[in-house]
């Protein structure tokens, strides 16, 4: 199974005057983290006075973006979107990353904790998740285009119309005042220097915008018709992979949704720790492969590659690989499911 990359464990140049600053001191690496992403920062704004070097500086940009940060920014962002970065006499200091750093990095101020926390959390892919996957089949790339397409078109005015539903106004205000200053600077910007506002600002946002959509997917894509509100039997975990080394430990997402307060350096433990519960749920774990790759997967219908990276659990069903394939092809039809109970609001 996989666990935390050591590097994550080491002291440090930074860590003497970063590590008294956070409320966890295991979030230290999370300050490079954010020293990098400024640096990224700069550097975009350095490309709209580029002039005539602009085009020749853009893929290097790009690859430090893409290649670089950008994944490990948008898992620091959901990290301390669930436990705050820094202590409350810094408390300043948490407002750098969804206001300074994001925009950046493809996301828009408030509205990924808003739709994460405020909404995805509470619903936990039921029906009334605006994210949710359960109506869709998620094994066909035309369900995953409707998806996609809703999210990129009204997804925020949907947020909107959720937190007024269920009566959170601060919410609300936060989407609506973050999108609201994002998109007037976009706009401003885009008669300024509209490649630059164009490269550093609708593009990383339109490919994390799409990134996120595949990551939900593919982290609730098996689901459990008859308990789709068992986090178990509606989320999966990835091991054994280089995106949790980047990434926070973010394959563990069963763990996420059992315990969303659990630090990402437990993950891995706590993930062994209830290996008996995954094998009674009859739990999708997968080795050597991560969210992406398992959207694309699904997209392609190579189920033989599913099937190899399904991880025998011991005492869970013993299952060959065409079995495997039969029971994961269960877990990706559409249904509706009622919701159970009263939902919080």
């Amino acid at each position: 199974m996989s666990r935390p990359d050591p590097r994550e464990a080491e002291s440090p140049w930074y860590a003497r005057w970063a590590a008294p600053l956070l409320n966890d001191p295991r979030d230290v690496v999370m300050v490079a983290l954010m020293m990098q992403c400024t640096a990224l920062a700069v550097a975009g704004v350095g490309l709209f006075f580029a002039g005539k070097w602009f085009w020749w500086l853009v893929p290097f940009y790009g690859v430090a973006l893409f290649a670089g940060l950008v994944d490990r920014f948008t898992l620091m962002l959901h990290c301390t979107s669930h436990r705050q970065l820094f202590k409350p006499g810094y408390g300043w200091a948490n407002q750098l990353i969804p206001w300074v750093l994001a925009p950046f990095l493809g996301q828009t101020p408030e509205t990924y904790f808003a739709h994460h926390m405020g909404m995805h959390h509470v619903e936990e892919n039921l029906p009334e998740d605006l994210s949710s996957t359960m109506r869709f089949r998620r094994d066909r790339l035309g369900d995953w285009l409707q998806y996609w397409g809703r999210f990129m078109t009204v997804g925020v005015l949907d947020l909107s119309r959720y937190f007024s539903r269920h009566g959170k106004r601060k919410l609300r205000r936060r989407i609506l005042v973050g999108e609201g200053i994002y998109w007037t600077s976009v706009i401003v910007l885009l008669f300024v220097n509209p490649a630059a506002t164009f490269v550093v600002f609708l593009l990383p946002l339109l490919v994390m915008r799409t990134m996120m959509m595949a990551g939900n997917w593919a982290q609730h894509a098996f689901l459990c018709p008859e308990q789709p509100e068992n986090p178990l039997r509606a989320s999966i975990t990835c091991v054994g992979t280089r995106y949790n080394r980047r990434c926070f430990n973010d394959g563990y997402h069963a763990v996420h949704h059992v315990v969303p307060r659990c630090h990402w350096t437990e993950h891995p433990a706590e993930f062994e720790r209830n290996i008996a519960e995954y094998v009674r749920n009859d739990a999708v774990v997968l080795e050597g492969v991560d969210f992406f790759q398992v959207w694309f997967l699904l997209m392609t219908g190579n189920w033989p590659r599913l099937a190899k990276a399904f991880v025998r659990l011991p005492g869970a069903p013993v299952r060959t690989d065409a079995e495997v394939v039969a029971f994961l092809k269960t877990r990706v039809v559409p249904f509706a499911a009622a919701l159970p109970g009263p939902r919080p609001t």
